[in-house]
């Protein structure tokens, strides 16, 4: 599998948004359509998008049914990965039926260990653990509230539960453009079991770089989002920047 640059749309109230950290007061909104905001990123040759649907994250309840399904009628046959409110099995049902290839599963993924192992015997190969930490403990209910539960303590138990990926974002770094904490996400990747998204802080196509160099450990893609918003960089540059490290 080559490694693969994705980037974000996050939903807020019907809008393409960005937060600062995971902070809701700390929110820019970078378009009123965010259907439109993934087409640009199928035109630009985006071969993945990752979406979150943040009010159903914090809310534990999907909250933005129509923003989604716009996005996924844009992006056409590229595969949309969604987040944000699924703690149910209905919800997984639901939003595969619309078009979703695969539902990224946060709070319930720590909390519903029972649903993790219901959803992937349903739909091999179409669930996603997202695991988010706060200081090492991981983060649930959109990263308002921290567990005692560290990240590797959680991808062990994810481990054998038959998840396609997990998507490990440190989320003092999301938003930051300070970079995405990758010797947590090399060290989550290197136990081999499960395969590791990186995600949070992308601000550089060193950053990029950084990520792609560690598609040997198990590494197989970064979540890109304000970066690209900003235009810091092209998602073609990234893509660039991506396939070079990784044949070094």
């Amino acid at each position: 599998m080559s490694f693969i640059v994705i980037p974000a749309v996050d939903i807020r109230g019907g809008r393409a948004v960005r937060l600062h950290q995971g902070r809701f007061d700390a929110e820019t909104v970078f378009h009123d359509d965010p259907a439109a905001a993934a087409a640009r990123w199928r035109e630009a040759g985006a071969h993945r998008l990752h979406v979150v649907d943040l009010d159903g994250a914090r809310d534990g309840e999907r909250a933005n049914a129509a923003a989604v399904a716009g996005i996924v009628e844009a992006m056409g046959d590229v595969p949309v990965e969604l987040g944000g409110g699924i703690r149910a099995m209905a919800d997984i049902e639901v939003v595969l039926a619309a078009g979703v290839r695969w539902a990224i599963l946060g709070t319930a993924a720590l909390e519903r260990p029972e649903l993790v192992r219901e959803a992937v015997a349903a739909f091999p190969g179409r669930i996603i653990a997202g695991v988010d930490a706060r200081d090492g403990r991981v983060s649930v209910r959109g990263w308002m509230e921290d567990s005692e539960v560290t990240a590797p303590e959680l991808v062990a138990r994810l481990a054998g539960e038959g998840v396609a990926a997990v998507i490990y974002t440190d989320v003092r770094r999301d938003g930051t453009g300070d970079g995405p904490n990758l010797e947590a996400t090399a060290a989550l990747a290197r136990t081999g079991e499960v395969p590791v998204i990186a995600s949070g802080g992308v601000g550089t196509l060193d950053h990029v770089r950084g990520a792609a160099a560690l598609a040997g450990d198990g590494v197989i893609g970064v979540i890109v989002g304000r970066a690209l918003y900003d235009g810091r960089f092209t998602l073609a540059e990234a893509m660039a920047a991506a396939a070079e490290a990784e044949r070094c």
